[in-house]
């Protein structure tokens, strides 16, 4: 009999210390938020995270000179007014343009579109009118800056200059145009220079237009 007593409460004592530790270290375990149908708290992340590259003026440097074929003094000047009031660029379009004008002119040019961190280039064509004070006609080289240009789909449309932001830095001139949140900023060099093109348009097309209104 007083085995059988000692062996009860050796018995009991064990269980009483086995349920104490198991509910010190959570063996009694609680349905996670996994598998009651809750998300995880990770932190999610924001519906729009992607920055967009650009490029900055001492990239540019080079690549305008050679492209004009003038100094790289002249071609930082010229970027840094242009950099001083946009900002840095997502890219460039390269080509040429003819034009002429008394007093009612015409564009017409050609080139290529190249976005930051994009190894492809696309082909652009652009045309239209411009209305001002000037005359004659020009064969230039025009390097176009490009601003929050998001979709190359965009680019196809129609970019009224910016009236008043025409000028001359170290003998390359300058406009601005804008439609849609985009900028453009034409940097144009050649014979018979003018900058008549910020009192119009010119529409930017995957195609040649002729018919330039």
């Amino acid at each position: 009999m007083i085995k059988r007593s000692i062996l009860s409460v050796i018995t009991t004592t064990a269980l009483t210390l086995a349920l104490g530790a198991c509910s010190a270290t959570g063996g009694g375990q609680q349905p996670s938020s996994a598998s009651n149908g809750a998300a995880p708290d990770y932190g999610q992340p924001s519906a729009y995270q992607s920055n967009i590259d650009t490029y900055s003026r001492e990239e540019l440097v080079e690549v305008t000179a050679d492209f004009f074929g003038v100094t790289a003094e002249a071609a930082a000047s010229a970027l840094e007014r242009v950099f001083s009031d946009l900002g840095r660029p997502v890219g460039y379009i390269a080509g040429e343009e003819v034009s002429g004008a008394a007093g009612i002119g015409l564009r017409y040019g050609e080139g290529y579109l190249t976005l930051k961190g994009d190894t492809d280039q696309h082909k652009v064509y652009w045309q239209g009118p411009s209305l001002g004070f000037d005359a004659g006609g020009n064969a230039s080289r025009v390097f176009t800056l490009v601003y929050r240009l998001n979709d190359t789909d965009r680019l196809y449309q129609r970019f009224p200059g910016v009236e008043g932001s025409a000028y001359f830095v170290a003998g390359l001139g300058v406009n601005y145009q804008r439609a849609d949140g985009i900028t453009l900023a034409p940097i144009r060099s050649g014979v018979g220079l003018r900058a008549g093109a910020n009192v119009g348009y010119l529409a930017y097309s995957r195609q040649r237009n002729w018919i330039p209104f």
